[in-house]
């Protein structure tokens, strides 16, 4: 006995055989307009995977989820008579490979090809449906190329305030262009870590440390490239409007860019004794040092109306007035005080839970309005990345300010009366001014309006719009990334040509961090020296911009002209939405920065020119995370991790597509089943014995039951209602119950006497996209026997459901006697009271239980029941 008897059946040799065919034949390559097969007349429909990462360890059970669902929907588009881009790429520039290098001594590009073909084989091994001929690689000279030239058109580039939107930098008509680049060079605070040697994004810096290998990590500035998204920040909200995007990602997009009106109001720096020689220039009236003179602190306000409640100022510990205006008395405490800070992250720093912390400079502010003066404090819960660096302490009506001021016994004043008896102390809503002559009494709307018009009419202030988005931090001190096409000269920098691209990174030693802070790229000495004056940029771009495109050269992948043809991106990212790609599927650690930045990059192309819409996406769907048979994240350390190579092993690939499918909906978090894996394999063998039958050589074969006949009228009618419901599961990305409404469909031929041949034709066709190996095998079957010149399965038109055999003409009576319930029986909706009598007496089963009876009364209630009274 061969092994395939001992499989429900033989997927072990199908899979294979079909994944085979597919790639020979190219089934699933999308022609560009012009190439040859190309159908202009057929609608496109562009559906797109987030790319991944290939890691070492492969792939597992949870990463195939978007991917089976993308996959469905292509499969299904194409039958649809849609042209369908559905391609796969590697997200693959990365720290993971370089630290592997660091290691090894392996050259990252020798890890990352080694990753990829894992990854590869896993996905082919799935049966997905990608146009392998579009594979791209971030790590290619051929596609980074392309990730240069388009920085190149970001440092070229200005955002224009009156056009609203990137304009070449030759527009612009101030002295320095390089103070209103989209590129630009500027000294920040970065997450350092010293053992990476490199700037780390605040999502991977974990408790202090780095999320990749849990070194620690301290916050230092350093020159950095910086990308000006801050300049979109609006768009980038508004914008969001007309896109497909579930509201929860559109609300954390909002939130992340963090728009809110308020006011910049500016504080004086009162008179401050200097750590020097300098003397007062009254009694026991300290002199402002030389370097502050003249100069105010300005504060951004969400709410101007609570300055009268202003009792201190705080400062970031990064603002530059903070090491300026500390005095000798308390500069020892600043320093020790600034040690600790460097090595908490932002998202630490802002905790409402953690205690509040802080150190008094010594110097003091007056309130614009009060003409109070005002301790200046420096404190780690102000970030120099929102607003002004600084804030007004309005204890009284801000909970981390209030926490602060009862810690260190600063004056609590309150300026807002709440509605109804609420306590004014802590309360932060709106409600009406008091003690604050200008505005009491008016309601928080109003008296926000009317003091910010006081504060302009004296130049104390000035009505502002603010955003909680910080320009984008675009360097790394990394070897495994894209070089930046940049030199400098004589302290300044400056673009290469492109006929320069691209700028591949120099073979080196070894990966190791220099220690210094400089990038590994600058041990590359004869490389870093463009010319006896001219000096390479060392920095790498962040792992982030061969992300922010890839769709883009999906478009048109073999073009080494331009980074996407445009006949090619007007096509596949056309329609007459905003959004390019019809349909974007992936995780929600994604949400926020992926999209953000790639919708920018979109943004600046689509002003300059490059491309004909304003959006990436149009639609977005997340799926939800699958977890471990521990109801927890799958992760090494927890031993949870289920390989789908094992899965496809023990039932094969359909098996895993449908049960990824079928575990519950598409976009929520559920966890791993071995068992519910082997419940939708056992319908996938009921499938497999509905049209086959093993002969006595153990050897599959047709069912004698397969008859190319009509279906009977119930049989039409199950046909039909699985046309319909699984049609409208796909398109609403309900793979779950469309796999149940199939499972229904197996069932009700199941003990069929004869199987109709264009019923289970119409079943191979609806259950394709999702068990597309055994669907193809039964369908070629059936090709051999009966003959009918149906062509190849990806071939064929989806069905149409008629909605006439949907209708239910029929309805279940019950038959009872003597109030008893003794049968059902079927009988035409429109059937009178008279024939429903009449049925049920000629009933067999009821004939023989009044026989010896009289027969009293019979009563019909229609479409219900007959109750016979019997003596």
């Amino acid at each position: 006995m061969n092994n395939a008897r001992r499989k429900p059946y033989p997927f072990d040799r199908i899979e294979p055989k079909w994944q085979a065919i597919w790639e020979e034949r190219q089934l699933f390559h999308a022609p560009n307009p012009g190439e040859k097969n190309f159908d202009l007349a057929n609608p496109k429909f562009y559906i797109l995977d987030m790319f991944p990462y290939p890691s070492g360890a492969g792939l597992h059970v949870g990463h195939p989820e978007g991917y089976t669902a993308t996959d469905i929907l292509a499969r299904y588009k194409r039958m649809r008579g849609f042209n369908v881009l559905h391609p796969m790429g590697w997200d693959a520039f990365g720290l993971p490979a370089e630290q592997y290098a660091i290691k090894s001594g392996q050259h990252p590009a020798i890890t990352t090809r080694e990753n990829v073909a894992k990854f590869k084989a896993q996905l082919k091994r799935i049966g997905f449906s990608y146009d392998w001929q579009r594979e791209i690689n971030t790590t290619d000279p051929r596609y980074y190329k392309w990730t240069q030239w388009i920085f190149l058109q970001i440092y070229n580039s200005w955002f224009n305030p009156e056009t609203n939107k990137a304009e070449p930098i030759s527009t612009y008509r101030g002295k320095n262009p390089d103070e209103v680049r989209l590129a630009y060079v500027a000294e920040v605070p970065v997450n350092w870590c010293p053992e990476l040697g490199t700037v780390l994004a605040n999502e991977e810096v974990v408790d202090g440390k780095s999320e990749i290998g849990g070194f620690p990590v301290v916050r230092r500035p350093m020159r950095q490239w910086m990308l000006r998204i801050t300049a979109y920040a609006e768009r980038l909200i508004n914008e969001l409007d007309d896109l497909d995007w579930p509201e929860g990602i559109k609300l954390l997009q909002r939130n992340w860019i963090g728009r809110s009106e308020g006011a910049n109001i500016y504080f004086e720096i009162q008179g401050l004794k200097l750590p020097s020689d300098e003397e007062p220039t009254n009694a026991g009236e300290p002199v402002v040092p030389s370097a502050l003179a003249g100069i105010r602190i300005p504060v951004y306000t969400t709410r101007p109306d609570t300055l009268y409640g202003a009792t201190y100022i705080v400062l970031a510990p990064e603002h530059p007035f903070a090491d300026q205006l500390t005095r000798n008395e308390y500069r020892e405490a600043f320093g020790k005080y600034l040690e600790q800070v460097v090595t908490k992250s932002d998202l630490e720093r802002t905790d409402l839970a953690k205690e509040k912390t802080g150190v008094f400079t010594g110097a003091y502010a007056i309130n614009p309005a009060t003409n109070d003066k005002i301790p200046i404090w420096v404190a780690d819960y102000v970030l120099m990345g929102y607003g002004t660096g600084a804030i007004m302490g309005v204890p009284a009506h801000d909970e981390r300010d209030l926490e602060f001021a009862r810690k260190f016994d600063l004056p609590i004043r309150e300026v807002v009366q709440p509605p109804g008896d609420e306590d004014s102390i802590g309360f932060v809503g709106e409600g009406i001014a008091i003690n604050s002559p200008v505005i009491d009494g008016l309601p928080s709307r109003q008296a926000i309006r009317k003091i910010t018009a006081w504060l302009e009419e004296r130049g104390l202030g000035k009505g502002a719009i603010n955003y909680k988005l910080r320009d984008w931090l675009f360097s790394r001190q990394r070897y495994w990334g894209e070089p930046f096409p940049i030199v400098w000269e004589g302290g300044k920098h400056r673009a290469l040509n492109e006929n320069e691209l691209p700028i591949v990174p120099p073979p080196l030693d070894d990966y190791k961090p220099t220690g210094t802070g400089e990038p590994p790229l600058a041990k590359a000495k004869d490389w870093v020296r463009y010319s006896e004056k001219a000096f390479r940029e060392t920095n790498t771009m962040p792992q982030w911009a061969g992300s922010c495109w890839y769709y883009l050269r999906f478009c048109d992948p073999q073009n080494d002209a331009r980074f996407v043809g445009e006949e090619a991106e007007r096509y596949w990212m056309g329609g007459n939405k905003p959004g390019g790609v019809d349909l974007y599927v992936g995780g929600t650690e994604h949400a926020v920065l992926h999209l953000l930045y790639a919708r920018f990059w979109h943004k600046v192309l689509f002003d300059l020119g490059y491309l004909s819409k304003s959006e990436p996406f149009q639609r977005l769907v997340n799926q939800g995370v699958i977890l471990g048979e521990d109801n927890q994240k799958m992760s090494k350390s927890r031993g949870n991790i289920v390989n789908p190579d094992d899965v496809i092993d023990q039932y094969g690939a359909d098996a895993f597509r449908c049960y990824e499918m079928f575990m519950g909906p598409l976009e929520q978090m559920k966890p791993w089943s071995m068992r519910g894996v082997e419940g939708v394999a056992r319908f996938l063998a009921r499938a497999w014995r509905l049209l086959m039958t093993e002969n006595q050589a153990g050897e599959w074969e047709l069912s004698a039951k397969l008859k190319d006949i009509d279906s009977d009228k119930a049989q039409q009618k199950i046909t039909h209602a699985t046309i319909k419901k699984v049609t409208q599961d796909i398109e609403s990305l309900s793979f779950n119950t469309a796999i149940s409404q199939m499972m229904i469909f197996v069932n009700a031929f199941t003990n069929a006497e004869v199987i109709p041949l264009r019923a289970m034709r119409t079943f191979l066709v609806l259950l394709n996209p999702f068990a597309p190996h055994l669907s193809s095998e039964l369908w070629e079957k059936l090709g051999a026997k009966f003959r009918d010149r149906q062509g190849d399965i990806t071939e064929q038109s989806w069905p149409d459901y008629d909605e006439q055999l949907l209708v239910e003409d029929e309805i279940e009576i019950v038959v009872q006697v003597n109030g008893k319930v003794r049968d059902r029986m079927k009988m035409s909706i429109l059937a009178t009271e008279d024939e429903m009598k009449a049925a049920a007496l000629a009933n067999p089963k009821i004939k023989k239980l009044v026989a010896e009876k009289t027969i009293r009364k019979v009563v019909a209630i229609p479409k219900k029941l007959v109750n016979i009274a019997a003596s």
